[in-house]
């Protein structure tokens, strides 16, 4: 066996096993529906053991559950908490965590390769050049130049002289007037020649043989973009594991994610069918959870094609009747299902959250208000539920009170000027004009035109304000103008 490239990092095996507590926790909060904090439990698992392949990919899994089941890509303030670090292994971690919201990101797959590759996790270096590999290929505008290279540059300081030579072939398929290419790509092929038989391919980096017809069975259920072809077939592949043992929930989970995959309403009613039988027979809500999540997602379809048509007819008043009804029945449906799904996780302030967001949404201000107060004591919804807590107590006349929600919140808010602090300033000068006080509320609308001289209806407010404290009152903007977003 031939020594393996400088810089190989193992890990030792204490490490391995301290790691495998944190991925059983990830791999059962992915199976309960729980994708972001299965998410960080892998995560903290990868710390430890960051050439585990197989974590790896179950992360990538729950990743793109994540994202069948609606999950967004990471927002710009929590991006910017990930900052780059001296220390390698955690700049790899950071671009794995921003991969899994966005799983079809090669920015992120290319920023994890070379994170892994100075490093030394090798193995982690071949499972994400396989997808970057893939992604670029099935690019859906042309492959990238300068992934190819990327690619194989990487594979050449592993000594993967096949792979590098596949990846150079990509390269020069792009510009095959490139001369200093092309005799690269033969003496790549004249090295792959003379070592024939190193490294190429295994779970591990010291193995030499790849079982290359189940790796690329692996690459097809892994990448973002899936061909129907590729779709059928892993249905069928699913749908065959699952018949040869219907108990097992995982060969379950797996049919499932291949049906809703497809974005298919009768696959994704197939879908439904069979957790419920599966639900029915075992009593496990994580299966009525999925049946759930399938049908949010399905209205949420919905509702984006709704919204399209009417963007595209905007004088046509019926169709704006019919999605304004439709999106009110979409929110009611959307708080049944996050009630129940918070009566039976009780301990999962997400789904609380959530139906607070709706009930506020559907006006009913006075259930809102006290799961809000919930949700703002959880770091993770704080600033958002207490601004949406001000905002109820608003709209349900409360106005001391939301006052003092405003006035608390943007005291603790160290931000100036972002999105977030023009809105709890916006609400907190709109509750001060409410109550009457009008030099304090002119001041925060002042503070907030500064910020952002078109946000919302601030220069109307600050002008009525200004002619009435000069004896010529004019009607204030509507007091009911905030939308209920």
């Amino acid at each position: 066996m031939p020594e393996l490239p400088e810089g190989y990092r193992a890990v030792p095996p204490e490490d391995q096993k301290k790691a495998e507590v944190f991925f059983g926790h990830g791999r059962k909060l992915a199976d309960s529906g729980n994708y972001e904090y299965s998410i960080e439990m892998f995560l903290q698992g990868l710390n430890l053991d960051p050439e585990s392949i197989e974590a790896h990919k179950a992360l990538r899994d729950t990743a793109m559950k994540r994202k069948v089941s609606g999950g967004k890509a990471m927002g710009m303030m929590e991006k910017m908490k990930l900052k780059s670090s001296k220390d390698e292994k955690q700049n790899m971690l950071v671009a794995e965590k921003l991969l899994a919201y966005e799983p079809g990101n090669m920015d992120h797959m290319k920023s994890l390769l070379q994170a892994a590759l100075k490093a030394g996790y090798f193995d982690t270096v071949l499972w994400m050049a396989d997808l970057l590999m893939q992604a670029n290929l099935d690019n859906p505008k042309k492959p990238d130049f300068k992934t190819f290279i990327l690619l194989k540059d990487t594979y050449k300081s592993l000594r993967m002289w096949k792979l590098a030579t596949q990846a150079c072939q990509g390269a020069a398929t792009l510009k095959p007037d490139d001369m200093d290419l092309m005799t690269e790509l033969k003496h790549l092929g004249a090295q792959e020649t003379m070592t024939a038989g190193n490294y190429e391919g295994g779970g591990s980096f010291r193995e030499s043989i790849r079982d290359m017809d189940k790796q690329k069975k692996l690459l097809d259920s892994d990448k973002d973009v899936h061909s129907m072809d590729v779709m059928t077939r892993a249905i069928v592949d699913a749908e065959a594991e699952y018949k040869a043992d219907p108990n097992e929930a995982g060969k379950l989970t797996k049919f499932v994610d291949a049906l809703c995959k497809t974005e298919d309403p009768d696959q994704e009613n197939r879908a439904i069918e069979l957790l419920n039988g599966a639900y029915e027979r075992t009593k496990q809500f994580k299966f009525r959870l999925r049946i759930g999540m399938i049908k949010l997602a399905q209205l949420s379809r919905m509702e984006r094609s709704l919204r399209t048509d009417v963007e595209q007819n905007p004088k046509d008043l019926e169709k704006r009747k019919a999605y304004a009804e439709f999106r009110k029945e979409k929110l009611q449906e959307e708080l049944n299902e996050y009630q129940l799904w918070s009566e039976n996780y009780p301990t999962e302030m997400s789904y609380k959250y959530q139906s607070a967001i709706r009930l506020f949404q559907l006006e009913q201000y006075d259930q809102a208000i006290p799961i809000l107060q919930q949700a703002r004591m959880d770091p993770k919804y704080k600033n958002e539920a207490a601004l949406y807590l001000g905002r109820a107590f608003f709209e349900a006349q409360f106005i001391d009170e939301a006052v003092d929600t405003f006035k608390g919140l943007i005291d603790e808010y160290l931000a100036r000027g972002d999105d977030r602090s023009k809105a709890m300033t916006y609400w907190y000068a709109r509750a001060l004009e409410a109550r009457g006080d009008l030099d304090p509320a002119q001041k925060a609308y002042s503070q907030v035109a500064q910020w952002d001289f078109n946000y919302r209806d601030v220069q109307l407010r600050i002008k009525a304000i200004r002619e009435k404290r000069r004896g010529n009152p004019e009607n204030l903007p509507d007091e009911k103008n905030g939308d209920k977003k």
